[in-house]
C-alpha cells in the first residue's frame, strides 16, 4: 500500500469555502464509487484557512494514469470536477489545468 499527500487552495471567500465544505459532507455516490474503483482505499481532506490537504492511501494496483483515463470517461466525475473548480484555485507554480499538487514527504517517524 502507498500513501500520497496533495495540496490545493480554495478561493479565499467565506461563502465559497462554506459551500465547498457542504459538498464534501455529501459527496455524490458516483464520485465515491469512482474513487473506490480506482484502487484508492482511504482518502481524507483537511482544511486550514483556504488551504486543503489530502491524504490518499492506495492499493498496489492503483495507477495515476489509469485513474485519470477513467475520470475522463466518466461524465459524473467530469461534472463534479467542473463544479469543484468553481471553489478551487491553482497553487503558485502549478502547470496549466493542474489542481491537486503532489507533496514531497520530508519526514516520517
Amino acid at each position: 500500500m502507498n500513501r500520497y499527500c496533495f495540496t490545493l487552495d480554495l478561493i479565499d471567500n467565506e461563502e465559497r469555502i462554506a459551500a465547498y465544505k457542504q459538498y464534501h459532507q455529501a459527496v455524490w455516490p458516483e464520485i465515491l464509487e469512482s474513487i473506490k474503483n480506482s484502487g484508492i482505499t482511504d482518502m481524507e481532506i483537511y482544511l486550514s484557512g483556504n488551504r486543503l490537504f489530502m491524504i490518499m492511501d492506495v492499493n498496489d494496483g492503483f495507477s495515476f494514469e489509469e485513474k485519470a483515463k477513467a475520470d475522463l470517461r466518466n461524465s459524473k466525475v467530469q461534472e463534479w470536477e467542473t463544479l469543484m473548480w468553481k471553489y478551487q484555485q491553482a497553487l503558485p507554480g502549478a502547470k496549466p489545468g493542474e489542481k491537486w499538487r503532489l507533496m514531497e514527504q520530508i519526514f516520517k517517524l
